[in-house]
């Protein structure tokens, strides 16, 4: 199962990303998605596994949950949106990941890319996009691209889009 990545799009969908996730079966996005146009263009074009953020509104958080658990490729997955980086969770998710430890971690909001083996908590993988919209500190946008496949995660790509800003004329 070819999965694309991405978190913090705040209102922006960059038209690049559509081409980068043509074959993929599924995407996830880990929260700030900032307007349901964005989650609307992204669930009518593959299936959506989402979560909501903390810039995102009612309605976005109606339709999205703040955690989302699901098995994928025989691999337990966690997204949820704030999370820190390992070692250093937030209360909340360290307070979790004493009760259960997932084998994928996903989360966003820090617009940091970070991919890494969490050791402390039995070889969890984390996964942070960074961030794929305009808002933010980031400079450059970026998504990321990864197989599952029977207890096997491969080909992991980050995808540059482009500085922060930039728009091709």
């Amino acid at each position: 199962m070819l999965i694309g990545l991405l978190s913090d799009t705040h209102g922006f969908l960059d038209q690049k990303i559509i081409n980068y996730f043509k074959n993929v079966d599924e995407i996830w996005h880990a929260g700030d998605i900032g307007d349901a146009s964005v989650s609307d263009q992204l669930k009518n074009f593959k299936p959506l596994r989402a979560v909501y953020g903390n810039i995102d509104d009612k309605i976005m958080r109606t339709e999205y949950p703040e955690d989302l658990w699901f098995k994928s490729e025989g691999f337990s997955v966690w997204m949820t949106h704030i999370g820190g980086a390992p070692p250093h969770y937030n209360p909340r998710v360290k307070k979790i990941l004493k009760e259960k430890t997932p084998d994928i971690f996903v989360c966003g909001h820090s617009h940091i890319l970070r991919i890494k083996k969490d050791v402390t908590q039995n070889g969890m993988l984390y996964l942070n996009p960074g961030a794929a919209g305009n808002h933010g500190f980031h400079l450059m946008k970026t998504i990321v691209r990864f197989e599952l496949s029977k207890q096997e995660i491969k080909k992991i790509e980050v995808i540059e889009l482009g500085k922060r800003g930039h728009v091709p004329a």
